[in-house]
């Protein structure tokens, strides 16, 4: 029909923008160059939120619990496993199918091959065919027997002579009739409720049957009415995709600008690094020449006042020692002692011949004219610009990039509008309506024709009902009005008439019993066949394992569901993977298998990401040759601080001097010692003069020592200081200017491998984009778009209508009814026998006396009953 062809064309076009190809999903990772190249996998592609797609909501709920008569329906099932134990016949019923297909007369039959089919159909059939062949048996003879009962009786004989023979457990004999019966009537009575429970349950469930056939078709209309608006966002959602490529291509710069720059920084920044430490070194030597140029002229001053105030203290020292006072005694030993000391009193470094570093300091100072921060920071920032550079060398293939963009979209929409879609479920819609209506229509029918079954199956009840009543009437007559003192001929009217109603049943019985086994016989092999052969494989799915036989209806024709819908029977669809994935709730395109008669991934080449817009992405170049990382003025600069003479200071020769000391002695100390022996002395000038020499030397120290040790400190750390700074200066220089080398000629001649594999990364992360959006659609299309779960409803729903609804009350039916003829021999039988003991006889045994009473029994003789009248009785 044309609307089931507009909709798989709608669904294919839903799967259009379904899966890439495998060979597009690449994910190549980067190779970088930092000492030797090693692999570097691309950065993660931030997930896009597609939101979700508009689900449909379905109201059939294809689940049937049958409540109390599910007892008797399990009941059902076991009698018909007991028939009927063999599993389902599938590889038989396949070869019957294939056989038949070719149409064979009835004359091929007789073939071996044929033989043996009929013969395992038999073997399976057993079962039904003995008792089919019991029920027809039954039908046959039951009537048969009937009459030749009739006649029977007619003659007087099979108990239609009027004479009851009387026998000492005769009473036994009513009483194990009589319970019996009534054993016999409850039984049928059960088998009644059954059948009509079964009866009821049909009609009851009428309803249930509407409800489930207008929410099926109310699915089915939101199935239709909700597909274009899913599709309609599955569309929509490509500009999620699509604007979160432009955010990346706007952002180019920083993006592809900035991964380019983190690679290339593990060269280029140490580098630089280097250089902008050496500017550093630069100002350090400058100060820490300045700081020894500044101390140098302090030692020098500060030498040359210390040997003149060391000199005149000696002179001094001197004199005071030549005073006759140290001529006497003890005095005079510690007088030498003190001269012996006064040499002591010297100078130790002399500062005076060190060179200065003016030389040096000029050089320095006119090496730091250029400022060499600032170059390296001007190499900073060229190479910090590279974000810069590529977005402006990228400028044209980006706007290129936008421009394919909109088209791509534009043709999805124009795609999508190819197809009338709305107009194609719409006419689905109207064709659904037309079928409620046509269906509403025959309601009052079916209720009419349900009526009518109804009646029809109550009236076969009621034949089985008027058999209750007068069996049941019967016995109610004939113990109540039963006399144990009343003889076969005295008996009372309401017992005669018990054994009379009996004898009616037993006349209904044989009239009824043939006609209700023939109906159960008949129900019999169609319910319980349709149960064995149809509800029973549909519950467990073998029913489409036969359907899904490949090449079942032709030789030709592999699978029979793919060339009924599309024509083309290889596709490998069947019925069973349809009806799972529809359970599922999964979408139609996934059921139907689409992506087999539709190359979507053509349809992604050409649409979502093609060639064209893939040799675009491809185009994307990057030069960086614009970079400098070192003008050649630094270059100057360091070579000129090099060559600044810091290396040729005779560093040694100060560390000499600064080692030894500013004087010959600790001041301190000896100003200290010469005290204590001033104090060994006699109280008086001499004593006196030696503490003043003391407070000299002191003050000599705070006023010329003291400074001095100070500036041969500052001396010696800056002195160090320039040794280690100047110590293969000319090789570090030398480096510096070889790794600024290699990092420029790596951005100049060997990035383009770096900028080839980011540019690769770059490219995966816009493509990655559109894959999460391909990927999206497959996924919805795979199990959000046009779920098809009302078809597997529609499948349920039939089962639950035909089978348990239908067949289970059929087979229930047929059950309880066959039961109740069945139970109908028995009763025959029963009221046949209970009927001579209720029913007033014509005649009856007269005992009369022997003389050998004693020893022989009594033998009755049947006689006429004795006559009432009063001559008589004279």
């Amino acid at each position: 029909m044309l609307w089931t062809r507009w909709l798989v064309l709608l669904l294919c076009w839903g799967a259009t923008s379904g899966e890439p190809k495998a060979d597009e999903r690449t994910s190549t990772p980067a190779e970088v160059r930092s000492d030797s190249r090693r692999q570097r996998s691309p950065p993660p592609v931030e997930p896009l939120d597609f939101g979700f797609v508009p689900a449909a909501v379905y109201d059939t709920h294809a689940y049937y619990e049958p409540g109390a008569i599910g007892i008797l329906f399990h009941v059902v099932h076991a009698f018909l496993y007991a028939v009927q134990p063999h599993s389902f016949p599938k590889d038989l019923i396949v070869k019957v199918i294939q056989q038949n297909m070719g149409g064979i007369k009835i004359e091929e039959w007789r073939k071996p091959e044929n033989v043996v089919l009929l013969l395992q159909w038999a073997y399976y059939q057993a079962g039904f065919l003995i008792c089919s062949t019991v029920g027809i048996l039954f039908v046959v003879l039951t009537p048969i027997i009937g009459m030749c009962f009739c006649v029977c009786r007619c003659c007087e004989n099979c108990g239609g002579e009027m004479h009851q023979r009387q026998r000492k457990n005769t009473d036994c004999q009513r009483g194990f009739y009589t319970a019996s019966l009534i054993a016999t009537t409850v039984f049928i009575v059960l088998g009644v409720l059954i059948a009509h429970a079964a009866n009821h349950n049909v009609s009851l469930h009428i309803k249930s049957t509407r409800r489930l056939i207008n929410t099926n078709l109310r699915d089915l209309r939101t199935f239709a009415n909700n597909t274009p608006a899913q599709i309609e966002y599955l569309t929509a959602q490509y500009t999620t995709a699509k604007n979160k490529v432009l955010s990346e291509l706007d952002n180019i710069g920083p993006l592809l600008g900035g991964r380019i720059h983190s690679q290339l920084e593990k060269e280029v920044v140490p580098s630089l690094d280097t250089a902008l430490r050496m500017a550093g070194a630069m100002r350090e030597t400058k100060e820490a020449l300045e700081s020894v140029g500044s101390s140098l002229e302090i030692l020098q001053e500060g030498t040359i006042k210390l040997k003149t105030s060391l000199s005149d203290e000696r002179a001094s020292l001197s004199n005071t020692l030549s005073d006759p006072a140290c001529t006497n005694g003890a005095v005079s030993h510690t007088c030498n002692t003190i001269r012996s000391t006064v040499p002591q009193l010297g100078a130790s470094a002399d500062f005076t011949k060190l060179p200065d570093v003016r030389h040096a300091v000029v050089n320095v100072n006119n090496v730091l004219g250029t400022d060499l921060s600032n170059i390296v920071q001007k190499g900073y920032s060229s190479f910090n610009d590279t974000p810069r550079l590529v977005k402006d060398q990228t400028k044209n293939i980006v706007s290129g990039v936008k421009g394919m963009l909109d088209k791509i979209g534009t043709e999805i929409n124009n795609f999508a509008k190819m197809f009338p879609v709305e107009p194609s479920l719409a006419n689905f819609t109207n064709f659904l309506n037309q079928q409620q209506k046509s269906i509403e229509s025959y309601y009052p029918q079916i209720d009419q024709m349900d009526f009518y079954r109804w009646i029809g199956c109550v009236a076969v009840l009621c034949m089985v009902v008027l058999v209750l009543a007068f069996n049941v009437l019967g016995l109610l007559c004939g113990i109540c009005g039963y006399d144990k003192q009343a003889t076969p001929t005295t008996r009372g009217c309401l017992s005669n008439t018990g054994g009379n109603l009996l004898m009616a049943g037993v006349g209904f019985s044989f009239i009824f019993a043939w006609v209700l086994m023939a109906i159960v016989a008949t129900l019999f092999v169609v319910g319980g066949n349709t149960e064995k052969l149809l509800c029973e494989p549909l519950a467990n799915r073998q029913l489409f394992k036969i359907i899904d036989t490949p090449y079942l209806v032709h030789p030709a024709k592999k699978n029979f569901l793919p060339g009924m819908l599309f024509q083309n029977p290889n596709i490998d669809l069947t019925i069973g993977t349809m009806y799972r994935d529809c359970y599922e709730n999964n979408g139609l395109y996934h059921a139907l298998q689409l992506e087999t008669m539709f190359n979507i991934n053509s349809f992604l080449n050409r649409t979502v990401y093609n060639r064209d817009l893939a040799k675009v992405f491809e185009g994307i170049q990057v030069d960086l040759q614009d970079v400098t990382l070192l003008e050649q003025a630094g270059r100057d600069n360091l070579i000129n601080f090099a060559n600044s003479g810091i290396g040729h200071i005779d560093y040694e020769n100060y560390l000499a001097e600064v080692n030894k000391g500013v004087t010959l002695v600790d001041l301190l100390s000896f100003s200290a010692d010469l005290e204590a022996q001033a104090d060994q002395l006699p109280r008086g000038a001499l004593e006196n003069a030696l503490k003043g020499h003391a407070s000299s030397i002191r003050q000599i120290h705070r006023e010329h020592v003291v400074p001095m040790e100070q500036a041969m400190s500052t001396l010696s750390q800056s002195i160090r200081q320039l040794q280690r700074m100047s110590n293969d200066l000319p090789v570090k220089v030398t480096n510096i200017l070889s790794a600024i080398d290699a990092a420029e000629y790596l951005i100049t001649h060997n990035a383009s491998h770096v900028v080839k594999q980011e540019t690769k990364g770059y490219i995966g992360t816009l493509v990655g984009y559109f894959k999460q959006y391909t990927q999206w659609v497959k996924n919805s299309l795979t199990a959000e778009v046009a779920q098809c779960k009302p078809i597997s409803n529609i499948v349920d729903s039939m089962e639950i209508v035909g089978c348990s609804f239908i067949i289970d009350s059929v087979n229930t039916f047929w059950f309880g009814l066959g039961g109740c003829s069945i139970l109908l021999l028995p009763s025959i039988i029963l009221s046949i026998k209970l009927a001579k003991f209720f029913r007033r006889m014509d005649t009856e045994d007269v005992f009369e006396d022997s003389p050998y009473s004693d020893i022989l029994p009594q033998f009755p003789l049947a006689s006429a009953p004795p006559l009432l009248t009063d001559d008589l009785k004279d």
